[in-house]
Order: structure tokens, then sequence, then C-alpha cells
């Protein structure tokens, strides 16, 4: 049986999901490389580190599946988004890769709002952010000058590897979406950013669609590793984009829940809402002629993770979480919210810090806790109305992935806050799944995405709303929503330096 492998390059490993002409999942392996942080707040990668990742986890899957070599067909990637590589005309970095978590670039951005930043929006139809990859390029031209007068090639991540594996330039439309170089309705290079910040646009990749043909498996390495066959490359695209492929989201009716480090409230839409005016990350999506909004909540499993450090740090999740269905909704009259570390979606407020409010002392360890729950909810909630208002339609259905979706309590929680019936996904390899679906559709395998996820994708838990429950939280959320004007002065004004 013929296989296709799904690379995903996240922040700290690089994960192949091999996928048969079934559609089930015979192998997962992962490598991992080193993340560097020269200075606080600086984080970078050797993207040479990727290539190499990339060769270790060819040699995994060969000891794990004896026939890999000789059957794989076809190869596709999903990448970490906006992290910036900078080349030489042969593709040598010059330079480690800054990445998108890495938040040296304030200056640049403020500098690119208070001049641009309108003209930004209209083309992009996204706000200027430390994570996008138009700031860090203006970073190194503003503090790396003898590096940019080398610059010759403009990679993001994934691209870096599919350039060495097939010595083609290319990048797909979902990842130059995140750059703030691209004009996601037309699709092309904006020519006016370009313009304006003096970076040529033969730098860039030529544009291409997620499910593209972009080449054959260079000829060395597949002498190197024992491949049998022409190995067809396909595009691939950006992680939130292909992961939300991994998921089966193919419709608008449904949305996903995401509760990693960070939460993310994503759903498909079929046209630019100019209604959203930067309240959300409006990207173009792997699948053809779509796109994607995305609301974040900067701190969701953070949030769980820093309560159960502070008080339990050696305690599984599990255990951590066991007594959480004991606490009566709303948590005895508890609300956190989740503002550790500022946040995103609705406030777009990086000085904003988290709260527990009306804690008395008949307060127990598990009503802290169920709070932490609820107020990363409810925090995941705000996109969800949000996004419902400006399109004048509710969810039917919303997918839960990470943390949230492996607590029955919290899956419970999800399903009466948000008002809608809550699934959840037989196993969960999201980004790595969705690159291996876009080889299968690549190599002919399956005719619609439709039929692919009906292939590779099963849903198990469907948990609906509590009618009772959903009136409560309905209550508790008009409370929730009142907490973040009151806190932001003061919030503020305790993190200004004093005169």
């Amino acid at each position: 049986m013929d296989y296709v492998l799904g690379l995903d390059l996240g922040t700290s490993s690089l994960k192949g999901d091999l996928l048969d002409e079934s559609g089930k999942t015979v192998c997962v392996a992962s490598t991992e490389y080193e993340l560097l942080t020269p200075k606080s707040g600086y984080n970078e990668q050797n993207p040479n580190d990727w290539v190499q990742a990339c060769y270790r986890l060819f040699e995994k899957m060969s000891q794990k599946i004896s026939d890999f070599t000789s059957n794989l067909i076809g190869i596709s990637f999903s990448g970490q988004m906006h992290s910036l590589v900078v080349a030489d005309e042969d593709g040598n970095a010059l330079r480690p890769a800054i990445l998108w978590n890495d938040v040296r670039t304030t200056k640049q951005c403020n500098d690119i709002t208070e001049n641009f930043g309108e003209e930004i929006l209209k083309i992009t139809k996204n706000l200027v952010l430390e994570g996008f990859t138009l700031p860090k390029i203006l970073w190194i031209q503003e503090n790396e000058p003898e590096i940019w007068k080398k610059v010759r090639k403009i990679f993001l991540p994934k691209d870096y590897l599919r350039y060495f594996l097939t010595g083609n330039f290319q990048m797909d439309y979902s990842d130059a979406a995140g750059t703030l170089l691209m004009d996601i309705k037309e699709k092309k290079w904006s020519q006016v950013i370009l313009k304006k910040y003096n970076i040529p646009i033969e730098y860039l990749p030529e544009l291409v669609n997620s499910f593209d043909f972009v080449g054959n498996l260079d000829e060395n390495i597949k002498k190197s590793y024992g491949f049998k066959n022409n190995i067809k490359i396909f595009a691939g695209g950006a992680d939130n984009a292909v992961s939300s492929l991994g998921t089966g989201l193919n419709d608008y009716e449904t949305a996903i829940a995401s509760t990693g480090t960070s939460g993310v409230f994503l759903s498909l839409e079929d046209s630019i809402h100019n209604e959203y005016n930067g309240k959300f990350h409006l990207f173009n999506h792997a699948l053809p002629d779509k796109y994607y909004s995305m609301g974040v909540t900067l701190s969701a499993g953070q949030s769980i993770s820093w309560f159960k450090d502070l008080i339990a740090k050696s305690e599984s999740y599990d255990k951590f979480l066991s007594n959480v269905s004991d606490v009566p909704i709303g948590s005895n009259g508890l609300l956190f919210t989740p503002y550790i570390s500022g946040e995103r979606t609705p406030y777009f407020d990086s000085q904003i810090r988290a709260s527990f409010i009306g804690l008395n002392d008949t307060h127990s360890l598990d009503d802290l806790k169920r709070a932490v729950i609820e107020g990363v909810t409810f925090s995941l909630k705000d996109s969800q109305v949000l996004m419902e208002s400006l399109r004048e339609k509710e969810f039917r259905r919303i997918i839960s992935i990470g943390g949230g979706a492996k607590n029955k309590e919290w899956l419970q929680i999800q399903a009466d806050i948000f008002n809608t019936q809550v699934v959840t996904l037989d196993t969960e390899e999201g980004p790595g799944l969705g690159a291996a679906m876009i080889a299968a559709m690549g190599v002919g395998w399956f005719e619609t995405v439709e039929e692919c996820v009906a292939h590779t994708i099963t849903y198990i838990d469907k948990i609906d709303p509590i009618s009772e429950n959903v009136a409560e939280y309905k209550k508790i959320y008009e409370l929730y929503t009142q907490v973040y004007p009151y806190t932001k002065d003061i919030t503020h004004a305790l993190s200004e330096d004093p005169v």
C-alpha cells in the first residue's frame, strides 16, 4: 500500500504523520531541535536544524515502517507562521530565523502602525503585531544592515525546508497572508507595501495554492535514503489553516475551539468580511479561494499550567482537575479573567493582567480551579460572540481540541458557555494530519475534501448544552464582560514607570 507523509514544522519539533491509501494514520514520529534565546524576548532557531530534523525523521520512519522507502509517493507540509528566514542567492541562511513568538519588534510595529497602519489594514486585513514577518524584516534592515545587504531570498520555515527538498522557491497563500506583505484579496505580493519598505519583489517566493504540486524530491536525497518512487511534493500551508483541515473543518457553521498554551477560536470564511476590520486575524485558507478568521486568547492552557504549577506542580492535570465537577456553575461566585500575559481578542491589550473577582474566605481550592477553567472558556466565548455578531450567523457545532478536549467536565462547560454542541476527535493529529491530507489529495486518492475528511477523521464525544446551565452561564458571562473595562485603567496605571 502506498503512503503520503505530512510534515509539521513546529516551534520545538518536526512531526511526521504517515497516511495510507485508506486514510489511516499508520505512523507518527517526531524529532526535536533547539530553541535559541540570545536575549530576553528573542526567540530564534537555526534553519538548517529543520533540514537535519527532516533527515532524522526519514530515518525514524524507515525503522518503524518496513516499506516506507519503497511505497512513499507524496509529501506536504504545515509550518509555524510568520517566522523569518533570510538567505543568500543559493538559499543559505544568513542568520538564525526570527520566530513568530519573538517580541523584539515593538518599535517597528509602532512605526508601521503610526505611519502606514491604515493602509496595511486595508491591504492585509490584519493589525500590525510583533509576531508578523514584516516587522522582523524592518528590524534586520535597521539593526543588521550588513546582513540585509546580502539577502536575496526570504522564506517562512516550511518553505525553507521544502526548498532544500526540491530546489524550488515557493510560498502558499495561507502562509503568505501572515507576512503583512501580501494583498490577501488579490493574492499577490503588495507592490505598495514592498515599495514603502524597500523590499525587492524578487526576494520573495512564487505564490501558489496549498494543494499545488511544486516539484519532486531531490534525486540526491532520494538516493541517500533509498526512496524508490519519484516522490511528489505539494506546497502545504500555515499551521492553523492546515490544522483546521486536520480536524475536518470544512463548513461555515462549525468552529474550532483550541486550548493549547494560547487559545484559538477559528472559523472558515467564504469571503473577506470588511466588518472584521482587524478585530480578528483574517487569512487565506489552505482550501482554494477560502479564508479563515481567528480570535486568540493569549493565556488559555497557560493559565491552567500557571495555576497548577503554583499549587501542585507534581500532580497530573487529570488529578488536579478531578474535583472540578463537584463545584457548582459559577464557582460559588468567583470569576477569573485569564489575562496573565495580556490579551488579544477582543482587546488587543498587552498590558492588562489577570484577576480573581469575588474571592472570599469561603472559597476552596477547587472553586479556584473551576473559576480558571470557566474564565478561559469565557475568553474564547468573547471571540464566538464577536464573530457571530459580525457574521450574523450562529455556529451549530464546535470542534474542541487541545487540553479542553481531554476533560469531560470542561467539555460540558464549553458546550454550556458556547451554547453549542461540542465534539471531539478520535485522535488529535492536527497540522501533521492536515498536511498528509493535502498530499493525499495531491496524489489523487480522494476527489473532494469531504471525501478525504470522511476517510481520515472520526468524531467521538458529542456534548450538547444543558439549557439550565446555559441560562446560568449567560448571566455570569455578562458579569465577566464587565471586568475588563473596570480593571484596565488601574492595570495600565500600575504598569507605567513612576514619575
